[in-house]
């Protein structure tokens, strides 16, 4: 009897993780947001991305111009045919988004101790020195002490590609800045920022309203992602924006939360938006390490109980330069699923990652075996309230 109990109990054979992995005609719930970039552009591989279950192709207007979108858009278009796989089209805004421009797209080498100036006078040419930003009110959103990154994607300061900064003072216009990490930063263009600090820009930028007017509504795109959402108003403003273009009317907002400002807000944004996208790598500079996975828990609940699809972002961030992700990360996408997210949004690892194919596949084979494992748990339980009831 008490054998027969503890079956009952039993989520999972242990003896079943030893079989392989079966094909499932079925698609996961969970669904696989991949965004198209120079590694995942050409027909060929966005075929392969399809294949894998890439559902939704997310375009991230943060950088290339929307020729350069538009190339990958109709390569998705001919792929959709070939497979015959359905895909959505997302839109990323740029947003209130701090940027370092670096013109001469030289390797800029920044030591530990040393300092750099952060200017708006975008004339300058970057260096070890000086770096221009896109931002001329900066130097009093901060003050002594602050805590600014910039990278190129992944900016914690944890690697050599991102540079964790601190404010020494503040001279005119321009923040000298303290460097707390050795780093090297390369390419053109690198994100800047301020932790738990107001930036006063609009959320929906004249850039943004350029290219949702034109590219978005040209290609009648599904989703818009709007980026550094920090209030209901945001997405009121973008809805009645949208719906002023006629064709966008039905195209859907998911508000991108990614700093404490958005957190504060969270319940009224949900209230207005379509949907969420927790961004995870920038809250995981805004909040403390180990409250990241609370406001994870508790913004996925919320959503649940809403009734509102949730997006995880920044899952398999070793996979941009790995064939396989890390333990660690294996374990994160089954407890996101097992916690309600609707979808994985997959960045810089299928953008410019070595293997986006090998990580949509990899993501897919991890929210199908949670998403079983989660079926398998609510009948157990359904079943065990049925019996302790008789």
């Amino acid at each position: 009897m008490h054998s027969n109990h503890l079956l009952l109990e039993e989520p999972i054979r242990m003896a079943s993780i030893l079989e392989p992995s079966k094909a499932s005609f079925f698609p996961a719930m969970t669904k696989i947001v991949g965004t198209l970039g120079p590694k995942s552009r050409s027909v060929e591989v966005i075929s392969g991305c399809l294949q894998a279950g890439m559902s939704v192709a997310r375009f991230d207007f943060s950088w290339g111009d929307p020729e350069y979108h538009q190339d990958t858009l109709e390569n998705l278009r001919v792929a959709v045919k070939a497979t015959k796989k359905l895909c959505a089209v997302m839109l990323d805004t740029v947003g209130a988004e701090l940027q370092v421009v670096n013109s001469g797209e030289k390797s800029i080498s920044l030591q530990e101790d040393g300092e750099v100036v952060l200017t708006p006078h975008k004339g300058q040419e970057a260096s070890s020195e000086v770096l221009p930003i896109n931002f001329s009110e900066l130097s009093k959103a901060v003050k002594k002490g602050d805590t600014i990154f910039v990278g190129q994607y992944l900016f914690t300061g944890s690697e050599t590609t991102s540079v964790w900064l601190e404010v020494k003072e503040v001279k005119g216009e321009d923040v000298v800045c303290v460097i707390k990490n050795t780093a090297t930063l390369a390419g053109s263009l690198f994100t800047l920022h301020a932790s738990q600090v107001h930036i006063d820009m609009p959320t929906l930028s004249d850039k943004d309203k350029e290219v949702i007017s034109t590219w978005g509504l040209k290609n009648k795109i599904d989703f818009l992602s709007l980026s550094y959402t920090r209030h209901a108003e945001d997405v009121r403003q973008a809805r009645e924006f949208l719906s002023n273009l006629g064709d966008l009317s039905q195209t859907q907002i998911f508000a991108k939360i990614e700093n404490v400002e958005g957190l504060t807000h969270f319940d009224e944004i949900l209230q207005e938006a379509d949907g969420i996208i927790l961004s995870r790598g920038n809250l995981g500079i805004d909040l403390p390490p180990e409250k990241v996975f609370l406001f994870q828990k508790a913004a996925l609940y919320k959503c649940n109980m809403a009734g509102k699809p949730a997006v995880l972002t920044r899952v398999v961030d070793s996979m941009t330069g790995n064939l396989r992700p890390t333990r660690a990360e294996a374990t994160d996408v089954a407890n996101a699923v097992l916690d309600g997210s609707d979808a994985i949004l997959l960045g810089a690892e299928t953008l410019r990652g070595l293997y986006p194919v090998e990580t949509i596949s990899i993501v897919g084979k991890f929210v199908l075996r949670q998403r079983r494992f989660s079926t398998k748990i609510f009948i157990l339980r359904k079943l065990l309230n049925m019996l302790e009831n008789q």
